[in-house]
């Protein structure tokens, strides 16, 4: 049966979802942060994630976003397909969704218009949308803002299929080390493994919107995850990359098929904050 969905419903819950996201860490984030307080060996470093603890205290408190670089809004749809949108386009609403967001919670409007003209404009739009349609006749939403600190630090593989996991490794190893400080550690790594060039990417983005207390199903991408989380946090960039044993928090991969010829491999880097929020309709 047909199930119909007002797209201004689409619209209020991502409005909501994109002041949520900045105001408030998420609950396994939060978790993952107050973990790393406890157990992380440097004196300064456990300063650090002190301090970052009383910036989000003083975020929820204040309502008011808990990094200034609000992010610009990766929106991931998921809709069954057997639901019907009524009202206006999808894409439409999602956007905005995110002007009203951005506007409403006096979040930073970080997006511009053309990459080289640069003219702002002005409600954070539009957003990077990624759809799949998918069993059912529910809507899940994913936002995820995505700070340019770390983005900037994100890298993309093309490796050979001879080079196999240890090529995989050290190319995490290598996106981490050169990100260094500059991805405002203690960060969370997105990895994806497989597919072709753009589709790795995708992969390791929606990897970083997994929780950080899951690992994968798979068996050997979870001893995956635990390795280079492990050997990430013996390069002792630290917390704020002032030295320490908490320089990640998670290692997150995702796999898909790929080419005989081709072994693509994604690192896609975020902050601590790692902003991300979950709805279905």
């Amino acid at each position: 049966m047909i199930r119909t969905v007002k797209t201004s419903e689409i619209t209020e819950n991502i409005k909501e979802m994109c002041i949520e996201a900045n105001y408030y860490l998420s609950r396994d984030m939060d978790a993952a942060m107050k973990n790393a307080a406890a157990t992380e060996e440097s004196e300064l470093g456990q300063k650090i994630l002190n301090q970052l603890q009383d910036n989000l205290e003083i975020a929820d408190k204040e309502q008011i976003p808990i990094c200034q670089d609000t992010g610009m809004a990766v929106v991931f749809i998921e809709v069954g397909q057997d639901v019907h949108f009524e009202g206006d386009a999808i894409e439409d609403a999602i956007n905005e969704g995110v002007r009203q967001g951005y506007v409403e919670g006096y979040l930073r409007k970080s997006v511009v218009k053309d990459p080289l003209i640069r003219e702002n404009t002005k409600d954070n739009t539009p957003a990077v949308i990624h759809y799949s349609i998918v069993p059912g006749d529910k809507v899940k939403m994913t936002v995820a803002p995505k700070g340019f600190g770390s983005e900037n630090m994100s890298r993309i593989f093309m490796l050979k299929p001879a080079e196999g996991i240890e090529g995989v490794k050290n190319a995490i190893m290598t996106a981490v080390a050169d990100a260094g400080p500059n991805a405002c550690p203690p960060m969370v790594v997105g990895v994806g493994i497989g597919g072709t060039f753009e589709k790795c990417a995708i992969l390791a983005k929606k990897a970083l919107t997994r929780s950080v207390d899951s690992y994968s199903e798979i068996p050997y991408v979870k001893n995956l995850e635990i390795e280079m989380l492990d050997k990430i946090n013996q390069l002792g960039i630290g917390p704020g990359g002032l030295g320490g044993t908490t320089t990640a928090l998670k290692v997150n991969i995702n796999t898909y098929p790929t080419h005989i010829a081709g072994l693509p491999v994604a690192v896609n880097i975020c902050c601590h904050v790692n902003r991300h929020v979950v709805r279905e309709i």
